[in-house]
């Protein structure tokens, strides 16, 4: 197959740091080649993922989420890829702007990777018209309600980029944004309380992030844990390989949450809220723990040696491979080739329900 990805103009493919929905544009490039398809990725002149690659703007596109620019990036994007035999839309107005000018286009997937939330539900309406919505997690498809989702696929992850580590550093870890929706405050508590240092290498660059993190992080710190800037992808793994267990105590109902499938991958296990995608992702008692509160949580931290680290990287192997995830979407592709113009509801990928 012919096969044009779109990645949003604002971040490039790889990411440098942090990105969590460009690390799995440039996983699922990868995998669709490697099964013999010809991948052609839009996204920003300064991406390097190894496939051919087109573009508007050389750098991101910036303030990031100007509609304006975003826009005119989806618009060149259907355009260049009007000659693959499916698109891949990962953005948020691609499928909406291409159906709504009514140009020629070959069938179009979308990928939807944020929360369906009030302000943008009509959106995701009027574009499941125009093209087959994938949710990323059970949960994450149970709040599009009477929207039609095509399947569900969970995220797929580069197991040879997340070796499995000894997990004897001594410390737990937190990754991901600075924010209250993490849990960064809950984080440092529980590790506080579990007699645990912390390592800390969160995003922090938007004036909220700062504003979080000097009123409701800042303060809790002590002299045991490790405050750190914004780590690239190896650096974190290196630090997710060693660290007793990952500490992810999601406030919200996050559609699926790929710090902990990178976790599991380096054999380390997880503490996390079971809120959103984390039952999905998580096995309580064994890859991880998923607890109610601080208190629950501190208690598990006690017992994190009593998993099996060989178990978590095993249920990454099974279950959230790139491999896997590319022939999730290898399938819905052709299901949606050989049945054009009609997208029906379906369940694809390794979730339980």
């Amino acid at each position: 197959m012919r096969i044009g990805l779109i990645a949003p103009p604002w971040i490039p493919v790889p990411p440098p740091a942090y990105g969590g929905t460009e690390e799995v544009i440039d996983n699922l490039a990868r995998g669709l080649a490697a099964l013999g398809h010809d991948v052609r990725l839009f996204t920003v002149g300064e991406s390097t993922c190894p496939v051919p690659r087109q573009w508007l703007y050389w750098s991101p596109a910036e303030p990031m989420g100007d509609r304006f620019r975003e826009a005119a990036h989806v618009l060149a994007a259907y355009q260049a890829l009007a000659d693959t035999d499916i698109i891949h839309d990962h953005t948020e107005l691609g499928p909406l702007l291409a159906g709504r000018r009514g140009m020629s286009h070959p069938p179009a997937v979308t990928t939807v990777h944020g929360p369906v939330i009030p302000r943008n539900r009509r959106a995701l309406a009027e574009a499941a018209r125009h093209a087959a919505i994938v949710a990323i997690s059970h949960a994450h498809a149970r709040s599009f309600g009477a929207i039609p989702v095509a399947a569900v696929i969970h995220h797929g992850i580069d197991l040879d980029a997340c070796k499995p580590g000894p997990g004897t550093g001594g410390y737990l870890l937190f990754t991901g944004r600075m924010s209250p929706d993490k849990g960064v405050h809950h984080a440092v508590r529980v590790a506080r309380c579990a007699g645990w240092p912390l390592v800390i290498a969160a995003k922090i660059r938007e004036p909220a992030e700062r504003a979080y993190f000097d009123q409701q992080v800042r303060p809790l710190l002590g002299p045991g844990d490790d405050m750190r800037a914004e780590q690239p992808l190896a650096a974190r793994v290196e630090l997710m390989r060693h660290a007793a267990a990952l500490v992810n105590p999601i406030t919200w109902p996050e559609p699926f949450g790929l710090v902990m499938a990178q976790a599991l991958a380096a054999a380390t296990p997880v503490l996390a809220f079971p809120n959103g995608a984390a039952p999905e992702i998580i096995d309580h008692g064994r890859t991880g723990y998923l607890c109610r509160d601080e208190d629950e949580m501190s208690a598990a931290a006690a017992h994190i040696g009593e998993i099996d680290r060989r178990q978590c990287r095993a249920a990454a192997e099974q279950r959230f491979s790139l491999d896997r995830m590319a022939a999730d979407y290898e399938r819905l592709y052709r299901a949606i080739l050989e049945h054009p113009g009609r997208v029906t509801t379906g369940r694809t990928g390794t979730g339980a329900p």
